[in-house]
């Protein structure tokens, strides 16, 4: 029963934080006006704030302050800043400049990069479901070259951003909100130098509306709340759960583009995702294979 509630709470954790992930387009949306670094430095400042907040309300503190003193720790962690500050920067970029379809093409692609990386790094090897999985997103890719006479470059950014985030993240077992605090923390002071140095008439809080003022310290739950559901979810449900789960934020992103932003979606668009859906489906049946071949072998976990 133990087991049962867990799951659930995992589940539920999981569909709200892709949900929260795949809406907030919405949100960086209505910020639309405002320069994509600016944002992106309010992002890592209220971020950081409400991190520090929530560690020192766990008790977490010391755990922070031993990963400080880690040299090998926090030269990963600064690689792993770069990535992921560069993901905030395009993505953002991208939705306030009409291209939050590519984007959604981008973490599409995501998982199936994954499984690219993990042979060329971890030496993990390719079932032969995966192969065609690759080559299908790979086909995709190429007819998107083909049809527009240029490649994907924002989805293949953010794909390969964030793809490159989580295997840098593995060489450092950091737990999740602590690396992000220390992520943020390195963000810091270049943002801190933006705001002060920037000429945008809202650089400066004391010359803004409360309401604008309230959107951007809204940046810093925007950025944890979803991470931390994402943890939670991870730590009950097995990877194939969380696999599947994580299409839940490039469709909803799908749909805010076409539907809600008015983005076009011509026949050409439509033939590289298609190539890169069938190519999930590939994956998504590998993965439910391989649970299936586990549990047989009573290694599942709930």
């Amino acid at each position: 029963m133990r087991n049962q509630d867990s799951a659930t709470t995992g589940l539920l954790a999981g569909v709200v934080a892709f949900f929260i992930w795949g809406l907030a387009p919405l949100y960086f949306h209505l910020l639309q006006g405002i320069p994509t670094a600016e944002i992106l430095a309010h992002r890592s400042i209220w971020s950081l704030v409400l991190a520090l907040l929530i560690l020192s309300l766990a008790h977490r503190l010391p755990d922070l302050a031993n990963t400080l003193r880690d040299g090998r720790k926090m030269r990963t962690l600064a690689l792993t800043t770069l990535l992921i500050g560069s993901n905030w920067l395009v993505f953002i970029w991208a939705i306030n400049n009409g291209h939050l379809l590519e984007s959604s093409l981008g973490y599409y692609i995501n998982p199936l990069l994954n499984i690219v990386l993990g042979v060329l790094f971890l030496g993990e090897k390719l079932r032969r479901l995966q192969w065609l999985a690759v080559a299908l997103a790979t086909t995709g890719i190429a007819h998107e070259l083909w049809q527009f006479g240029q490649v994907p470059v924002i989805a293949l950014f953010l794909a390969g951003t964030f793809a490159l985030y989580g295997l840098v993240r593995k060489r450092a077992p950091v737990e999740s909100l602590t690396g992000l605090t220390i992520e943020t923390l390195y963000m810091l002071p270049v943002g801190l130098l933006y705001l002060l140095w920037s000429d945008s008439p809202t650089s400066n809080l004391l010359h803004n509306s409360w309401q604008l003022n309230s959107l951007l310290v809204l940046a810093g739950p925007v950025t944890l709340v979803p991470l931390l559901l994402f943890t939670i979810a991870a730590r009950r449900l097995n990877l194939s759960t969380v696999g599947f789960l994580q299409y839940i934020g490039p469709t909803l992103m799908l749909v805010v583009a076409t539907q809600v932003l008015g983005e076009p979606f011509r026949e050409g668009k439509l033939t590289t995702f298609m190539l890169v859906w069938l190519g999930l489906i590939l994956y998504s049946i590998d993965a439910l294979a391989q649970r299936r071949k586990l549990h047989l072998q009573g290694k599942a976990v709930l």
